[in-house]
């Protein structure tokens, strides 16, 4: 193994001034405004981090020339990259920020895998282990695991922002891993709750974190780009591992079926425990006692003022819909392509095919949303394109294999990016050095929204009749639209309805 470059500059936030909204010491929030840069787009309107826009109003009034070229009168080209984070010394490219990504890579094969392939245990256990429970009550342990999943998430935002991620990773693998291994024995609700639910929940959120935010410390204007290619290893995963436990679960049974996965998943959060690094190491002061650290990570982990900004409490909001549209989807499908008829075989290679497209649909959207079109922009339509698939393929025709097999590969696509640019897009109205937290914060929302969704969704597929798999279907498209909603209404509090890169 070849050494890694170090980087030695140092790592500034501002290159102007220092940085607003900041923690001290003991983890409180610096409310002294700062002077800072603000973007102007062609349309004229100025996009502000949040709870700052005064601020950076009162900026560029007293520095006209900041947006001039030579003094003179013409614009600044438009750039959906915020100026606040322009000061910053990120590498952008690389050899070891491109270790990072492929460290990342690594991580979430088995942290989004596992989300992506949820139906191929769902489906499995409610025809054995708990085939005397109904499908309201077997969601249950989907829905906790990932409720807790973002819950964990948001304490982690917090101690990234502070420590930095190596902690996390530890602590996380050992969670998901032993989580895995206690699930393999598994025979009753209860048990999946204890073992699936809530130790690989653990595991998951706060393996998340550090996964996804390392990457943003290292880029900014490719960062769409970067996040997308890091998440391709949840679609791998997504991939992988239907088709592995199908072929397991026939072989050498549901346990070491589930055994041989987590051994695998350990692998990939070694790799990633190794790669996967901030590019410098949050400096802070140490607590004077473990209640006072406590009370902080308590407190602090997550603001609630965040949603007092408006476009960020819609940003979060779409996320949440959009997600858990996305995440119900994909728990039962499974069920209702058996459900209509089609073999086991058939309805685990939908997951593998909706993973596979999702590829794609993770990298071209990125680079599309860097290069030509803008993150909201693409969010937006991405989201918009999964709910008309869902009433306009899945519903009318699910019961066609060969419609299901074009929705399963049209849905994957459009749905890719819905997981790869919600950290962008989070991040394009935060300024870096935050991040973690207000990307925690934003799935505050979703840690909340995720406990009624799956369980409201079993409910409705009831006995699992095709009618009731239709509502089920009515049901996830609604959220998806209002998912598209949400993220239309933060783009027009950050640009307006001007046709612009955003």
């Amino acid at each position: 193994m070849f050494p890694l470059p170090v980087f030695k500059r140092p790592y500034k936030l501002f290159s102007r001034s220092s940085a607003s909204n900041s923690q001290n010491a003991m983890g409180e929030v610096n409310d002294t405004p700062h002077k800072t840069s603000q973007l102007h787009t062609s349309t004229g309107y100025a996009v502000g981090d949040d709870q700052e826009s005064y601020e950076l109003r009162k900026f560029n009034e007293t520095h006209p020339q900041r947006n001039k070229e030579g003094g003179g009168a013409k614009e600044e080209e438009v750039d959906d990259v915020r100026l606040i984070d322009k000061d910053i010394d990120l590498p952008d490219g690389g050899l070891q920020a491109w270790l990072v990504v492929f460290g990342s890579f690594m991580g979430l094969v088995p942290v989004f895998g596992m989300i992506n392939s949820l139906g191929a245990i769902e489906s499995y256990i409610s025809k054995h282990q708990l085939a005397s429970d109904s499908s309201s009550v077997v969601s249950w342990i989907f829905s906790i695991y990932l409720s807790i999943s973002f819950l964990s998430c948001i304490y982690a935002g917090g101690y990234f922002d502070r420590n930095g991620g190596a902690t996390p990773m530890y602590v996380g693998t050992l969670f998901y891993v032993g989580g895995l291994m206690a699930t393999a024995n598994c025979t009753s609700v209860w048990q999946f709750i204890l073992a699936f639910s809530v130790l690989c929940g653990t595991g998951t959120g706060v393996l998340t974190t550090p996964l996804v935010s390392c990457v943003a410390t290292w880029f900014l204007r490719k960062r769409a780009m970067a996040t997308s290619v890091a998440t391709i290893g949840g679609s791998i995963g997504g991939i992988v591992f239907p088709v592995l436990l199908r072929k397991l679960y026939a072989e050498v049974g549901f346990q070491w079926a589930l055994r041989i996965v987590g051994f695998i998943c350990l692998c990939c959060l070694v790799c990633a425990t190794v790669f996967a690094k901030e590019r410098q190491k949050p400096v802070a002061e140490p607590f004077k006692s473990k209640p006072e650290a406590m009370k902080w990570y308590l407190t602090s982990s997550f603001n609630w003022r965040y949603f007092l900004d408006w476009k960020f409490f819609f940003a979060a909001l779409g996320v949440a819909f959009a997600e858990n549209s996305l995440t119900a989807s994909a728990t039962f499908i499974s069920s209702y392509s058996m459900a209509r008829g089609n073999s086991e075989t058939s309805s685990y290679a939908l997951i593998t095919t909706t993973n596979a497209v999702g590829i794609l649909g993770r990298y071209i959207p990125g680079y599309l949303a860097d290069r030509y079109i803008g993150r909201f922009n693409t969010v937006i339509i991405t989201i918009s394109l999964a709910a008309f698939f869902n009433l306009v393929m899945w519903l009318p025709f699910g019961g066609n294999i060969k419609v299901l097999w074009a929705y399963a590969s049209l849905y994957g696509f459009s749905t890719g990016s819905i997981l790869s640019l919600t950290p962008v897009c989070i991040g394009q109205i935060s300024s870096t050095h935050d991040f973690g937290k207000r990307y925690s914060t934003a799935y505050l929302l979703q840690a909340i929204m995720t406990v009624p969704v799956i369980p409201v969704g079993g409910a409705i597929i009831g006995e699992g009749k095709v009618s009731d798999y239709n509502n089920f279907i009515i049901y996830t498209s609604m959220m998806m639209i209002a998912g598209s909603i949400c993220y239309i209404i933060s783009r027009f509090l950050c640009v307006g309805f001007k046709l612009c890169k955003f």
